[in-house]
């Protein structure tokens, strides 16, 4: 179809994304939701309701951006025939060809997240390793740069625990991302994270390694968790993070304790302890669910047991920025030399590859 052999191999490979991603079966579904929709019975759930309603409208978003596509790679093709002709054709054909690589990248990574799973809203929570200042100063670097990067991505988060460390940095974060793939997109951020740097906290301007761990949970309110009150140790206290005074006059914080299985989880983004309590069970809900799916698979609490190596192991990235810059990813050798650029959020193609290679 295309003489420009670079621009071929992308045509190729989109299409064979788009058989990958078998659109008939997608618009065989959306006519089964809509029939469903002119039923006077379906609005009586309106929790089942929305589900449908936004199944229906990411089905309808995929196939606009998959025909979107074909309707651009019509019009480079007629860029192509004219570019010879005019520099200035010539100049638009390379910048919009570009422009559809990124977005062919884009879908093929989306055709990649095809777990029920991947399409869920996410939980992402950070704590910092060993060190004091150093590791929780680190922690909030990358708790930033998760910030800037759901920002541009145009995710909806809310940030519902956050503890400050005592003289920089945060001890513990908790982010509630909302959006089409955010668990598909972030569960490739999982893991262990290196900083190397001269420390702005030390004297003697000496080199420092911090740690800080990522983990991501989808949230799983459709998932039957089974949660007994007799099992739970709630705890209020104000709160100490973000919101204003009106948050600090009250015991409105929550820390919910899953005594069976240790797991705890703190909420306090809320202006009222019953609204933090419901969050905190999200929370909690979410990750029980992982739990227990890790324990079926026989590596029992294996997501819970990485809190304890953030050392040396499990390392997925290296961020340097001392005595050269450069960010490593070690799980697909992927690397980069503006640092600065992926600590502002720029982390697209460390997701992108780390997705294509585990796939």
């Amino acid at each position: 179809m295309f003489k420009d052999p670079e621009l071929e191999k992308l045509h190729q490979k989109f299409e064979d994304i788009v058989k990958f991603l078998n659109l008939e079966r997608k618009k065989k579904r959306i006519k089964e939701l809509e029939q469903e929709q002119q039923s006077p019975d379906f609005w009586n759930n309106p929790e089942e309701t929305q589900k449908k309603s936004q199944e229906v409208s990411h089905l309808k978003k995929e196939i606009e951006e998959i025909e979107n596509i074909h309707d651009y790679l019509k019009y480079l093709k007629e860029l192509e025939e004219l570019k010879d002709e005019d520099t200035e054709i010539l100049e638009e054909f390379e910048k919009e060809k570009k422009r559809l690589l990124k977005q062919i990248e884009e879908l093929e990574v989306k055709a990649t997240l095809n777990s029920p799973e991947d399409k869920k809203n996410a939980i992402l929570t950070i704590h910092p390793g060993a060190g004091g200042t150093e590791s929780q100063d680190w922690a909030q670097m990358l708790l930033r740069m998760y910030m800037r990067w759901l920002e541009r991505k145009g995710f909806k988060y809310k940030i519902v625990n956050l503890q400050p460390g005592e003289e920089a940095g945060i001890k513990d974060a908790t982010v509630f991302v909302e959006g089409p793939y955010a668990y598909g997109l972030l569960k490739a951020e999982r893991g262990v994270h290196r900083l190397v740097r001269i420390s702005p906290f030390d004297a003697s301007r000496r080199r420092h390694t911090s740690f800080a761990s990522v983990f991501v949970y989808p949230e799983v309110e459709d998932v039957e968790v089974e949660i007994k009150e007799d099992e739970l140790k709630i705890d209020t206290f104000r709160s100490s993070g973000p919101g204003g005074q009106h948050m600090q006059k009250n015991e409105t914080a929550v820390r919910i304790t899953h005594i069976p299985t240790g797991i705890v989880v703190t909420c306090q983004s809320e202006r009222s302890q019953h609204q933090n309590k419901l969050t905190a069970l999200k929370i909690l809900r979410a990750r029980l669910y992982e739990y227990y799916k890790e324990k079926e698979k026989e590596k029992l609490g294996e997501i819970e047991k990485e809190k304890d190596e953030i050392a040396w192991g499990r390392q997925i990235r290296s961020y340097i920025l001392h005595p050269y810059k450069m960010v490593k990813d070690h799980r697909t050798g992927y690397e980069v030399g503006n640092a600065e650029a992926v600590l502002d959020g720029e982390i697209d193609e460390f997701i992108r590859r780390y997705l294509l290679k585990s796939r």
